[in-house]
C-alpha cells in the first residue's frame, strides 16, 4: 500500500458528528472505533473552542494519512496554537480545574501525538498493527 491522504475543510461550529464518522471510515472494529472516536472527538472539539474560538468563519483542517503502518489524523485549526507547556497528558491536579482532561483522554486513545511548532496543529497517529486483526480496513482497501 502506498502512502494515501484525504484533506478535509469544515467551519469551526460543535456539528461534529459527521465529521468524526466520516474521519473514522476505515476503522471497522467496534471496540477500536469507540476509543478512537473518543479521541478524534475531543481533539476537535479543543479546536473549535480553544483554537478558533467558536468562530465559524474559522475553518478546520483535517488530513487522514493512511500509511503500511499507521492511520493518522492532522487536526489544524487558525488559533495562535498551544503553548509548549500547556501540551502535558496528565490528569490536572484538581478535579474543578476546567481545562486538561481533554488532552489526557487524547493521548490514551492515540498510540502517538505530536504537536506543530506553533502549536495549532495535532497529529494522532495509530498503528495499524494494534487494529488490523481486530478490523481496520486492510492496507489494499
Amino acid at each position: 500500500m502506498a502512502l494515501r491522504w484525504s484533506d478535509f475543510i469544515t467551519p469551526s461550529t460543535l456539528q461534529l458528528a459527521p465529521l468524526v464518522e466520516l474521519l473514522l471510515e476505515p476503522v471497522r472494529c467496534e471496540s477500536t472505533l469507540a476509543e478512537l472516536h473518543l479521541g478524534l472527538q475531543e481533539a476537535l472539539v479543543n479546536a473549535v473552542r480553544h483554537g478558533n474560538g467558536c468562530d465559524p468563519r474559522k475553518c478546520l483542517r483535517i488530513r487522514r494519512i493512511q500509511t503500511p503502518r499507521w492511520l493518522v489524523w492532522q487536526v489544524q485549526d487558525e488559533g495562535p496554537g498551544v503553548p509548549a507547556g500547556h501540551r502535558g497528558h496528565a490528569l490536572p491536579d484538581h478535579e474543578d480545574t476546567p481545562c486538561g482532561r481533554g488532552l489526557f483522554l487524547i493521548h490514551h486513545c492515540f498510540d502517538d501525538v505530536r504537536w506543530s511548532g506553533r502549536g495549532n496543529r495535532l497529529q494522532l497517529a495509530v498503528r495499524r498493527s494494534r487494529f488490523n486483526a481486530r478490523g481496520l480496513d486492510s492496507p489494499d482497501h
